[in-house]
Order: C-alpha cells, then sequence, then structure tokens
C-alpha cells in the first residue's frame, strides 16, 4: 500500500471541437482516509492558475469564470466541460487535500481538434505561357476552420510537389481566426511545358485527429497552357483521292500550338508564283472553302502559319487532284444515212485521269449493253431511237457522264394501221385513222376534204379526218396517201353501209321462220318413225342421192353441222326397201 496521497490523471485527453471533454481524477489516500477537498483549475496563457471549483465533501463551489453554464463534476469528482471550443485546448489541474496526508494534485493536457472545411483550389484563370521568364502561378489552395492548424502539400498527376529553385515555389499563409480556428492559404508557383496541357493539380490539407493524421483532397483543375507550334498538317476534306468535279471540298490546316496560330492560303501558279487564297478563308479557324471545283481546280495548296508571340512562321503543301471525266464523244459507223436492214457500230470515247466504264442506254433509260462499243444490226423503223452511252469512273463515286446520239433509219413510209372496213350511216360525222412510220418525216394527204389532225411520236405520224358521209363517200371510200423524200405509201378505207334498225328487224324475222320450219320438219320426221313408215337401223341405210330412187320418196339436204343427225335418219329412212303393203 501506498504511504502517501497519490493522484494519478490522463496526460491528454483529445475531444473534437462542439462534444464534452471528460478528465478524471483519480486519487489514492493512505488507509482509505476520505479526502477534505478537492480543487479544479486550469493554465491560462500567463500560466497562472485559475481554480474552476472547490469540492468539500457534498459541496461544490463553482467560481465565476468562462466556463460558467459548461462545468460539471460527477460522482466519481471528474470534471466534464461541455460544447468545447478551440479555446479550451490547455491544461487542467486536480488538486487533492487530506488533511494529515498533506496534499497532492496531477494535470491533464486537453487538446481539441476542428476538422478543416473542404479545401477550395483556384486555378490560374489567364493562360500560362511555356516561355514564361517568371515562375507563373498555377493555382491557390485555401483550408479553413480547422485546429490546430493543418498542413497542405501540392501535387500534378498524382505525383508531388517539392519547391524547387527557380522551378518551383510554394508561399504558406496562416491566419487565426477571431473563433481560434485557422485558415491555411497554399500557392503553387511552377514552369510549365507543353506536355502540361493535360496536366491535373491538386492539393491535400493533412491535419490530426485522435492522435492519427488524416488528410482531405481537393478537385482536380487543368491550366491553359500556351506553347508555340511545332508541327503543321494541311489535309483535303473529304479525301482527295475522291474528289469530283463539282465537289465542295476544305482544305483544312491544322497547327499543334496553342493559341491557334494565324492561317494563310496559297495555289502554285505557273513558274511558281503563288496565288494568296487567304480572303477566301477563315484566318482563325485555319479553313479555306472551295465549292464546285473542277480540273483547274488542280494543283498544289499551302497553308502558312504564323505564330503572334514568337512571330515563328511554319509551312505545309498537300496537292489537290480533281477527277473528271471530259471529251465524251460518240462515233456512227457508217455516219452515211441508216436505211432498213442495215447495220451500225457505235463507238463511245472520253479523256479522264481514272479509269473508265461504258454503258449503253435507250431513251427510256433501260440498260442495253456494257463497253464502249454498241452493234445494231437490221435496223427497222422501229429501231430508230436515242442512245445514250453513259461513262462512269468506278474509283471515284458519282463521276458520271453521259452523251447521246440519235440512231435514224431512213425509208419510203410504211402505213401500219387504217380504220378499214368502217360501217357508216348516210349523213353521220366520222373520223378516219391513217398511221405511218417513216424518216424523214412524211406528209399524209387525203383524197376528200375534211378537217385533219396529225400526232407524231418519234418516228410514227398518225392523221384522223374528221369527215361527213354522203353517199359518194359512202360509194368511193377514202385514199390515205403518205409520202416523203424516199417514197410514197398508200392504202384504201372501205366504207359500209350499216343497216337501219327496220332491215335489221327483217333479219332477225326471217331467221326465226327458218327456226320454226326446222322444228316442224322435225316434228313430221319423228311421226314417221313412230307409225314405222321411217325403219331405223344399219340394214336399211342407202344414199339418199341415188338415181334410181323413186319419185315420191322425200329428199332432204341439211348444210348445218348441227343437223347431222337428222340428216343420219333421212338418209335411213330414203335407202329402206318398202315392203309389199306399203306398196
Amino acid at each position: 500500500a501506498a504511504s502517501k496521497l497519490e493522484v494519478s490523471m490522463p496526460a491528454v485527453v483529445e475531444v473534437e471541437s462542439g462534444s464534452t471533454a471528460r478528465i478524471e481524477c483519480n486519487f489514492h489516500i493512505p488507509g482509505n482516509d476520505s479526502y477534505t477537498y478537492i480543487n479544479w483549475f486550469y493554465i491560462d496563457h500567463r500560466s497562472n492558475r485559475v481554480r474552476l471549483c472547490h469540492i468539500t465533501g457534498s459541496e461544490i463551489l463553482k467560481e465565476n469564470t468562462d466556463y460558467k453554464g459548461r462545468l460539471s463534476v460527477g460522482e466519481d469528482k471528474a470534471l466534464s466541460i461541455s460544447r468545447v471550443t478551440v479555446l479550451d485546448a490547455r491544461t487542467f489541474v486536480c488538486q487533492v487535500g487530506a488533511g494529515s496526508h498533506g496534499e497532492g494534485e496531477n494535470h491533464t493536457e486537453l487538446r481539441v481538434y476542428k476538422v478543416p472545411e473542404a479545401p477550395e483550389i483556384t486555378a490560374n484563370p489567364g493562360g500560362i505561357s511555356v516561355q514564361s521568364s517568371d515562375i507563373p502561378q498555377i493555382a491557390q489552395c485555401v483550408s479553413r476552420n480547422s485546429f490546430p492548424h493543418p498542413n497542405i502539400t501540392w501535387h500534378k498527376n498524382g505525383e508531388k510537389l517539392q519547391p524547387e529553385d527557380k522551378m518551383v515555389k510554394i508561399p504558406t499563409t496562416l491566419t487565426r481566426e477571431s473563433s481560434g480556428l485557422y485558415t491555411v492559404s497554399s500557392t503553387l508557383f511552377a514552369h510549365v511545358t507543353r506536355e502540361d496541357r493535360n496536366s491535373l493539380y491538386y492539393c491535400t490539407v493533412h491535419y490530426w485527429l485522435r492522435g492519427q493524421i488524416r488528410t482531405v483532397e481537393s478537385q482536380r483543375v487543368n491550366v491553359t497552357v500556351f506553347y508555340p507550334a511545332e508541327h503543321v498538317k494541311l489535309q483535303v476534306m473529304p479525301s482527295s483521292a475522291l474528289v469530283k468535279e463539282g465537289d465542295d471540298i476544305k482544305l483544312v490546316c491544322e497547327a499543334d500550338g496553342n493559341p491557334a496560330p494565324v492561317f494563310s492560303f496559297y495555289k502554285r501558279e505557273l513558274e511558281n508564283s503563288w496565288q494568296d487564297l487567304t480572303s477566301l478563308a477563315d484566318t482563325n479557324s485555319g479553313v479555306l472553302n472551295l465549292h464546285g471545283v473542277n480540273k483547274s481546280s488542280s494543283g498544289l495548296y499551302r497553308c502558312q502559319t504564323l505564330d503572334l508571340d514568337d512571330m515563328r512562321q511554319m509551312e505545309k503543301d498537300v496537292e489537290l487532284v480533281v477527277n473528271y471525266i471530259e471529251g465524251v464523244r460518240v462515233k456512227m459507223e457508217p455516219s452515211s444515212p441508216l436505211q432498213e436492214g442495215d447495220s451500225v457500230r457505235l463507238s463511245c470515247d472520253a479523256h479522264s485521269p481514272v479509269a473508265l466504264d461504258y454503258q449503253w442506254r435507250d431513251e427510256k433509260g433501260r440498260k442495253v449493253a456494257e463497253g464502249n462499243q454498241l452493234f445494231l444490226s437490221n435496223l427497222t423503223f422501229e429501231t430508230s431511237s436515242n442512245f445514250s452511252c453513259k461513262v462512269m469512273a468506278p474509283s471515284v463515286p458519282g463521276l458520271e457522264r453521259s452523251k447521246q446520239v440519235a440512231v435514224a433509219v431512213q425509208g419510203k413510209p410504211r402505213i401500219v394501221a387504217i380504220s378499214s372496213p368502217l360501217y357508216v350511216r348516210q349523213d353521220e360525222v366520222v373520223n378516219l385513222t391513217c398511221k405511218a412510220i417513216a424518216f424523214p418525216r412524211p406528209s399524209v394527204h387525203w383524197n376528200v376534204n375534211g378537217t385533219a389532225h396529225e400526232y407524231v411520236e418519234n418516228q410514227h405520224i398518225a392523221s384522223n379526218l374528221t369527215v361527213r358521209v354522203n353517199h359518194d363517200l359512202l360509194r368511193a371510200g377514202a385514199m390515205c396517201r403518205v409520202s416523203n423524200a424516199l417514197g410514197v405509201s398508200e392504202k384504201h378505207i372501205q366504207l359500209l353501209d350499216q343497216k337501219t334498225p327496220e332491215s335489221k328487224g327483217v333479219i332477225i324475222v326471217a331467221i326465226i321462220v327458218c327456226i320454226l320450219v326446222v322444228a316442224v320438219l322435225g316434228s313430221v320426221i319423228y311421226f314417221l318413225h313412230k307409225k314405222g313408215k321411217i325403219p331405223c337401223g344399219r340394214a336399211g341405210k342407202q344414199d339418199i342421192t341415188k338415181p334410181e330412187a323413186r319419185k315420191d320418196k322425200i329428199v332432204v339436204e341439211v348444210k348445218s353441222d348441227k343437223l347431222s343427225e337428222e340428216a343420219g335418219l333421212l338418209q335411213g329412212a330414203n335407202g329402206e326397201k318398202r315392203s309389199a303393203a306399203d306398196q
């Protein structure tokens, strides 16, 4: 057992700002005697003791200090301080008096922590030149409301930056606020290279909490880096291998400097002179627009850049090839006028810097042949048509040209259709039609007076004559005469008198009477057969045209195929020998 009064306390108590701090005071009195009093003190910034409370028995006397209202003593005589602030970070003393055993004391250091707010990082809003002679500012990092004050470090792409003479500077400013909390500001100064255009910078705040070092990182920021161009690229959009006449293209000039330089465009002319095209270009974006290019647009183009920072010039050339098809022509052999039955060969030719394919189409757009030649044999008027030679460049989609040629077959007219015979009535107005085919274009003449209308389609000509039917026209008809320089063709149109409704009625009555006669005749034959006067059978068949037939036998000639059965019955009746009783 201890022979003297002993007081034990934790050396350090750590607590977060705003919470409650509890400081224990444990003591041992020899013989287990009771304490006489307990005093709690704190040490101010002048190292003076300031009593907080005096405890005797069950009575606690609290002094009028800044802790009034936040101070309490537990049954175990532990001191509790609520709503701790950073100003409470000091040393507290517990003093125990035990009469004859004397007086003992011990102390505890109260440490108060305040976690800093998330750091705020601000990147340089302007650009930073790689050619800057002074060390430029990259960014600033601020950590607010922490206790004790934290430390700030800087990082680039995950690597910690260290101060380096004439290359990296990291000045820091520490500010104690009225609340007792600290604000720390750190600024990063560093030289940059063109590779830093993609670099990410951030700061890290390091602070103590419960005996351990904790960290919190800021957001990543990127800064604008200015650097001169090292390479220039000039290209044709779309690819120069596919440019054809009529296309709209762009010459795009790109430089890897920042900011972009000033662009100028030129085209090489004869004798190595250069035509300035800058007025047609967007000098800021480096784009030269060429609309509806043609063969003369081909050539060498140059893009020139000027860096306004160091006045350095760079240039790049590109060859523009405009694909084209020109000189499309069609040759016809023989070239002399073609007659029906002749043959002809059509040859197509064109010029282009690329390989060409040929195709032949008729006037309706239907493909009739491949290749640069078309052979037509046994020509007729119907063969006459406009043929088209289509020239295409397979390697340049959309590049094609066409040339038409007329194949005209000459010959005298041939009448292909007339409205004959034509049934008409007296005084009726009718249309007489005559259609012919010929080349050269023929003329149509009628031998009767009327109103004529002509229609021409390709090699065909049609004439419609409107006339009133009279006795002479009905008797003689009309003549259509078609002629050209190579001959004449003519055809007669016959007009037939169409029966009146009365005459049609008479014909109908006659037909009905004939039908009735045939019916009666069939009834008589059937009656004779029933009476046995006309036996039927193969033995009784006989030719009714034999001269030895008797004068009273019945002879009937039927020409209709539909009455063949009745004729057979008659032959059987007349060919049978008559019995003695019949005689």
